[in-house]
């Protein structure tokens, strides 16, 4: 009786820890798969969803003028305001030319205002050692500096850029194949488990029931094997 408890026990341990190991391999496993999902979740509102809503504009660094504190990479997100409320420290985006695309990044280093009521500014990279050459008009403002988001400004280039029309619905599409993946897992997952509940139990009903046909073996009572004299 004590072989076949030995026996059983050892089985139900190894067993036991199998069990722990594949668990701790699948939730490690979902884990990572749902911080990976949560980041590109996040990216994506950043890049796209938060800006669209806000009516800001999403820009890249391209060059070192503003480091160390917006280094080549990082996404901007402007957001438009009135030229009035702009203050001295403040980081604006204004364009070279009113009117045309190339824009600057810069920190509002000085304000003029003119007897007329007018105002502009003078502006300097934190990393140039001396000032924009030119005078900042209003109507060259393009907004203030909302926040910023280090290395993944090329991501928003790609995403905004000749991309953008495959590049979505791909998102998309990984998004659902994720998302049934992960229902399938569930689900099997789920199977496997009863299946080993199931397993589990069968086999401690087979060792209970052994336990007790051995326990009966050694309570029947031994033969009387005297000799008896008439």
């Amino acid at each position: 009786m004590s072989d076949l408890s030995t026996r059983a026990a050892a089985r139900d341990t190894a067993n036991a820890d199998e069990e722990k190991s594949r668990g701790i391999l699948y939730y490690l496993g979902m884990g990572i798969s749902g911080g990976l999902f949560a980041l590109v979740l996040l990216v994506g509102a950043l890049v796209i969803i938060v800006p669209n809503l806000a009516g800001a504009l999403p820009l890249t660094v391209l060059t070192s003028s503003m480091e160390p504190n917006l280094p080549p990479g990082t996404l901007i997100v402007v957001k438009p305001l009135e030229t009035d409320a702009i203050v001295v420290g403040d980081v604006i985006t204004y364009q070279i030319e009113s009117g045309k695309a190339g824009v600057i990044t810069h920190r509002v280093t000085g304000i003029t205002n003119s007897s007329d009521g007018s105002r502009t500014f003078t502006l300097k990279g934190d990393n140039n050692d001396v000032a924009d050459e030119l005078q900042v008009l209003p109507v060259q403002v393009q907004g203030k500096l909302w926040y910023s988001v280090p290395w993944i400004g090329y991501v928003s280039n790609f995403v905004n850029g000749n991309a953008k029309s495959w590049l979505i619905p791909v998102i998309a599409i990984g998004l659902f194949v994720y998302a049934g993946f992960m229902i399938a897992s569930g689900i099997i997952s789920g199977a496997r488990k009863r299946k080993r509940r199931r397993a589990r139990a069968q086999r401690e009903a087979e060792r209970a029931a052994s336990i007790a046909a051995a326990t009966e073996a050694d309570a029947v009572e031994p033969a009387d094997n005297r000799v008896r004299f008439d």
